[in-house]
C-alpha cells in the first residue's frame, strides 16, 4: 500500500448509504462537492490519507470514491468485507465462508467489481450490541481468513464499544495478527478498564466517533486518551471523525472532518498529551497497521 507522509484519518466513509434499513434518507451520505471541499481542507492541515471502510452492501462506490481522489490529492485507501446484520447483502446468507473468504481475497489481489482499484483493508466487519450473531460471526471467520492469505489488516466496527473481546477470541482462533487489527468505536463503551484490556491482547483501538457528544462527551474522551498515553499506550490508538451522515457534514449544521484537527486535537494538547503521543496517534500508528 502506499502511504503518503502525513496525518491518517483510519475510520472514514466517502459515500455510504445505510438509509435503507434505517428508514433514513440523513444515512445516504452522498453529498459530493462538500465532501470535496472539506477534503481539500483536510489537505490544507496536512491529512494524506483516508481509510474507506464503506464495503459490500454498504453502497460502495469505486467510481465516487476515485473521482473524490482525483479531486482534492488525497489519497483514498478502498476496503472488502461486510458489515454487520441487517446491512448485509443476500450473499453473506447463501455462501459460505470459505467462498465469502475468497471474494475478500479477490477483491484484494485482482480489484473491486472490475474497477482496476484493489481493496487493501478488511473492513469495517461488525456485530451488534448483545452477542455476535451467526452471520456476523460467518464474516468475522472468512475475514480472518483473507486476513491469512493477504496480510491486510482487519478494521472492525462495535456497537456501542460492545463485544470486542469476543471479536479478538474469532480472530484469535484463526492466529490473526492482532497488531493488524484495529477495534473501532471503543470510546463508545465509557470504560477505560475495558478498552485497557482490548490494548492487553495485542489489537488497536479507534477513538473514532469524535464529535459525536450525543453518544459521549469529549471531555470523556479527552480523559480516557490522557490516562492510556500516560501509561504509555499511545501506540495503540488511532482516531478518526467517522462521518457517516449528510447532516455531520459542515454546510448541513455538523461539525465535519476538521473537527477533529480544529477542535479535538488543541484540547488534547492543553490536558497535557504530547506532540509525540499525537503523532503516533494520527501517522505513526496507521503506517505500522495499514501499510
Amino acid at each position: 500500500m502506499q502511504f503518503k507522509g502525513g496525518r491518517t484519518y483510519t475510520h472514514e466513509h466517502i459515500t455510504i448509504d445505510l438509509s435503507g434499513p434505517k428508514q433514513d434518507e440523513d444515512c445516504k451520505l452522498d453529498d459530493f462537492d462538500e465532501t470535496v471541499k472539506e477534503f481539500k481542507e483536510l489537505k490544507e492541515e496536512n491529512v494524506f490519507n483516508i481509510i474507506d471502510l464503506t464495503n459490500r452492501g454498504m453502497g460502495r462506490n469505486v467510481d465516487y470514491v476515485m473521482k473524490v481522489k482525483e479531486k482534492t490529492g488525497i489519497n483514498i485507501v478502498c476496503s472488502t468485507g461486510y458489515y454487520k446484520e441487517p446491512f448485509l447483502p443476500k450473499e453473506v446468507y447463501e455462501l459460505s465462508e470459505k467462498e465469502l473468504s475468497k471474494i475478500m481475497i479477490d477483491e484484494i489481489v485482482n480489484g473491486i467489481e472490475k474497477s482496476g482499484i484493489k481493496a487493501e483493508v478488511i473492513g469495517e466487519i461488525g456485530t451488534g450490541k448483545e452477542a455476535i450473531k451467526p452471520e456476523e460471526e460467518k464474516v468475522f471467520k472468512a475475514a480472518s481468513r483473507a486476513h491469512v492469505e493477504t496480510g491486510r489488516a482487519i478494521v472492525t466496527h462495535t456497537t456501542l464499544g460492545k463485544l470486542g473481546l469476543e471479536q479478538i477470541k474469532i480472530f484469535k482462533a484463526f492466529n490473526v495478527n492482532l497488531d493488524k487489527v484495529v477495534i473501532s468505536h471503543v470510546d463508545l463503551s465509557g470504560n477505560l478498564d475495558y478498552i485497557v484490556r482490548l490494548i492487553d491482547m495485542g489489537v488497536n483501538v479507534a477513538f473514532d466517533t469524535i464529535g459525536k457528544i450525543k453518544y459521549k462527551p469529549d471531555e470523556m474522551r479527552i480523559d480516557f486518551i490522557k490516562k492510556l498515553c500516560s501509561m504509555g499506550l499511545s501506540s495503540k490508538i488511532v482516531l478518526s471523525m467517522d462521518i457517516t451522515r449528510k447532516s455531520h457534514l459542515k454546510n448541513r449544521g455538523g461539525i465535519g472532518y476538521r473537527f477533529l484537527l480544529q477542535d479535538f486535537l488543541p484540547k488534547l494538547k492543553k490536558s497535557g498529551v504530547s506532540e509525540e503521543n499525537i503523532k503516533n496517534m494520527t501517522e505513526k500508528n496507521a503506517m505500522r497497521i495499514f501499510c
